[in-house]
């Protein structure tokens, strides 16, 4: 039988800690080339409502250790402005709704293991991938957090980060006043820290220690100006600016996607690819969609996840540098080992609905 697992069942299976243990191992294995995976590649189709496009993404992956995965993401999506900040948004149907899945197979036998809601578990990826970071590259010691945003993602990271590192403080800011004063009052309930809602954005930036950008801007809302000695910087959304990028001391990079088997010259450290239906559409140059994935890696700054676990390099070599971490483009990578770590707790805990296999399954070659 297949599972079919929804965003309540990955809540109950997965934790911070156990996503952080599955992306370290993913890595690894990465790196000793027992794993492989490709960049994101997303195909974008203008929609007939002027503002907004049609953009299907997908990334995959798979590993020697039995598991492959792709995550799928069907989304209708456009820019606003709102409360001054303008903002990239997706629906699927309708704005509140969201289509993305996960589909899980087996390396040995080519058969579907789970279906899965990729909602709750991309915001554990995506703060597990920072918890990373901020493990290798962050200052010990009871810390401040600076926090940008105050959605799912700026929780989810809250919670990782905490695992990691010695957090007394959270300020945050968000361009909506009840939003970043409801996260204040949920996290420090949650979490037992005090947490801070300001109304400046540069006032997250004051004493902090790691400064965490976790929105869905599609303009820089990281200011290099404002960045303050030892901090550590995360990025999730809402990208640095030149000034910033041009202050980091060093910078983290977990992982690039191979090149394709004898064509080096297809290989790219890009984030994602974007494919456009009429590119030549005037509409496509004042949208984010229409621009090459920014990087912050690739600077001469950086240094490699793998060589750090293998002892050939360190992160932060003093407490006055300003670090920077940055995935690269290996989430297909990051997908198959969550999402198997996330299956086999579920058939531990008989958690999930199960549907027939045979229902993907043909007697036709295809």
């Amino acid at each position: 039988m297949t599972l079919l697992l929804d965003n309540e069942d990955i809540r109950r299976v997965l934790t911070p800690g156990a996503t952080r243990k599955a992306l370290e191992t993913a890595y690894r294995d990465l790196a000793r080339a027992e794993a492989v995976c490709r960049p994101r590649i997303d195909i974008r189709i203008p929609t007939g409502t002027p503002g907004r496009f049609y953009q299907w993404g997908t990334m995959e992956g798979g590993s020697t250790a039995g598991y492959f995965a792709i995550r799928m993401k069907s989304d209708v999506v456009y820019e606003q402005e709102y409360n001054g900040v303008r903002t990239q948004e997706k629906f699927a149907e309708r704005p509140g709704l969201y289509c993305g899945l996960i589909l899980l197979t087996r390396i040995d036998t080519g058969v579907p293991l789970a279906l899965i809601n990729d909602g709750y578990l991309q915001h554990l990826r995506v703060a597990a991938d920072s918890a990373i970071g901020a493990d290798i590259m962050a200052r010990d010691g009871p810390l401040t957090l600076g926090m940008l945003g105050s959605g799912g993602m700026a929780r989810s990271h809250l919670g990782a980060l905490l695992e990691v590192r010695d957090i007394r403080r959270v300020r945050v800011f968000s361009p909506t006043p009840e939003n970043r004063r409801r996260y204040a009052a949920e996290m420090a309930e949650l979490h037992g820290v005090q947490v801070e809602a300001v109304d400046d954005p540069q006032d997250v930036y004051r004493d902090a220690d790691i400064l965490a950008a976790c929105t869905d801007s599609a303009v820089s809302v990281i200011q290099g100006e404002w960045l303050r000695p030892g901090m550590h910087v995360i990025s999730i959304g809402g990208r640095p600016d030149a000034a910033a990028r041009g202050r980091f001391d060093v910078t983290l990079r977990l992982g690039t996607s191979p090149a394709p088997v004898g064509r080096p010259e297809l290989g790219t450290a890009d984030e994602y690819l974007g494919y456009l239906a009429r590119p030549q559409d005037e509409a496509w140059r004042g949208l984010r969609a229409g621009k090459r994935a920014p990087a912050v890696t690739g600077q001469g700054k950086d240094v490699m996840y793998a060589d750090i676990v293998e002892g050939r390099a360190r992160g932060r070599s003093s407490a006055a540098q300003i670090t920077y971490a940055e995935r690269g483009n290996i989430q297909g990578a990051q997908f198959y080992s969550i999402a198997a770590a996330a299956y086999e707790e579920a058939r531990r805990q008989g958690i999930g609905r199960e549907i027939p296999t045979d229902w993907f399954l043909q007697d036709i070659r295809d």
